[in-house]
C-alpha cells in the first residue's frame, strides 16, 4: 500500500489526496457508484478505484502501521468467509496454500472483498463470488480464453486481472490452476524484473 500511495502521482498525475478531492467534488455520493465512476471516467482498475473510495470514506485499507494492517487483514479474511460463505473457507485455504507454494516471493495482501496475490505486481486474486463459488483471477493479458479460463464479470480494459477460473470444490484446484498461477508469476517476473 505504501508503494501504491507513493507511486500514484507518477502513474496518474495526482496524489491520493488530490484524487480524493476530485472524487468529493465531481464524483457520485454513493460508495459503490464512486468505484464505478473512477473505473469508467478515469480508467482505474478495480483495486485502485476501491482503495481511493475507501480512503475517501475514511475507511483506509491500510493506515501506515504494519501491525494494524495485519490485524485488519485477518478480519478481512474472517469476514469474507463467514456466514453464508463459510463453506468457501476450505477452498480459500487450499488456494492460498497452492499459490504461496508456487514461489517463495509470492505474497498475499487481503483486502475487504478480495485477496490479491503478488510478486512485484498482482499476479492473481482470490475472490468469493457467490455463496458456493470463488473466482480465482489471473493477470494473463493477451492469453486466449478457454472453456474454463474465462473473462471475469465486468472486465475493464485497465483491470490487471484479465482471466478467471471458477472454484466450487477442492478438486477444481488442479494442475490447470497451478499452470495458470505459474504462468502469471512468470509473466510478472519477465515483465517487471
Amino acid at each position: 500500500m505504501q508503494d501504491w500511495v507513493t507511486g500514484l502521482p507518477k502513474k496518474t498525475g495526482k496524489s491520493l489526496d488530490e484524487w480524493i478531492e476530485v472524487l468529493r467534488k465531481s464524483g457520485p455520493k454513493d460508495e459503490k457508484e464512486r468505484r464505478v465512476w473512477l473505473k469508467e471516467a478515469h480508467n482505474f482498475g478495480t483495486n485502485t478505484a476501491c482503495w481511493i473510495v475507501d480512503y475517501a470514506e475514511g475507511k483506509p485499507p491500510w493506515e501506515g502501521d504494519p501491525q494494524s494492517y495485519l490485524a485488519a487483514a485477518e478480519r478481512y479474511v474472517e469476514n469474507m468467509f463467514s456466514g453464508s460463505r463459510s463453506g468457501l473457507r476450505p477452498l480459500y485455504n487450499k488456494l492460498l496454500e497452492t499459490a504461496l507454494n508456487i514461489a517463495s516471493d509470492i505474497k498475499a495482501c487481503p483486502c475487504k472483498t478480495i485477496v490479491p496475490l503478488y510478486q512485484k505486481h498482482v499476479i492473481a486474486q482470490i475472490k468469493p463470488a457467490t455463496k458456493t463459488r470463488i473466482d480465482l483471477g489471473f493477470a494473463l493479458k493477451g492469453t486466449p480464453y478457454t472453456v474454463r479460463l474465462v473473462a471475469p464479470k465486468g472486465l475493464n480494459e485497465k483491470d490487471r486481472i484479465s482471466h478467471c477460473i471458477a472454484i466450487t470444490q477442492l478438486s477444481d484446484i488442479d494442475d490447470e490452476v497451478i499452470h495458470w498461477l505459474k504462468t502469471a508469476y512468470q509473466l510478472d517476473s519477465k515483465n517487471y524484473r
